[in-house]
């Protein structure tokens, strides 16, 4: 499960009508934007909660580097550490060994999204994150085209600009129509990320906070 919204029995739901055990809770990065509803499903799935190890979080989680494999029996999630939206980001790159041995999809949270990449700013300094995220595009760059695009946000969201309401895409369409993904010099690509960044979330400070297991400012 990935990246899930604060209903834990939607999930345990949806679980229990398909005959699927949820095995992983992820959150692909410490959201500025909601209250994340993944250590609570975690605890009643009885189930791994899963963010990079350098979330600066006050509770155990299972911490994941570049590289690791989350295994679902035929199914592999393979983590790419993919900082720039917020430093602690990851994205899954998922391969489904009934299907074939290379890799289907990928789940990009907040990073790739459909018709931009995410904002920088809400835990790092701006330029600081654009200049991170233009090394972590490279990775998915170097992805297949025919790779399915499933990111964690469309349309409407405030953590990018021009969002599609299209909720899937592939690298190679990205590729072609994307004008931030397809920026290939790091100099004219962070000047881009810091035009016209919108107003941040509401108490995003606040909400980032929280979903650390912080205490509220007094």
């Amino acid at each position: 499960m990935c990246d899930p919204l604060d209903d834990p029995q939607f999930y345990l739901r949806a679980a229990e009508a398909n005959g699927l055990r949820i095995r992983y809770v992820i959150d692909t990065h410490v959201h500025a934007d909601h209250l994340s509803g993944g250590r609570k499903l975690a605890q009643l799935a009885d189930a791994e909660y899963v963010l990079h190890a350098s979330a600066p979080a006050r509770y155990d989680f299972l911490g994941v580097e570049e590289g690791a494999v989350l295994g679902l029996g035929n199914v592999q999630a393979r983590i790419l550490h993919t900082p720039g939206h917020t430093p602690e980001h990851i994205c899954l790159l998922v391969t489904d060994n009934t299907r074939g041995p290379e890799p289907w999809f990928v789940l990009t949270g907040h990073t790739l999204m459909i018709g931009d990449l995410g904002r920088t700013e809400l835990a790092s300094g701006a330029e600081e994150g654009a200049q991170a995220l233009f090394d972590s595009v490279q990775k998915l760059k170097a992805l297949p085209d025919y790779i399915e695009v499933l990111p964690g946000a469309f349309a409407g969201s405030v953590c990018g600009r021009a969002l599609s309401g299209k909720p899937t895409s592939t690298i190679g369409f990205e590729r072609r129509f994307n004008w931030a993904f397809r920026l290939e010099d790091r100099d004219a690509f962070v000047r881009y990320m810091l035009e016209n960044i919108p107003a941040p979330p509401a108490q995003a400070a606040a909400i980032r906070a929280a979903n650390l297991g912080l205490p509220p400012e007094s």
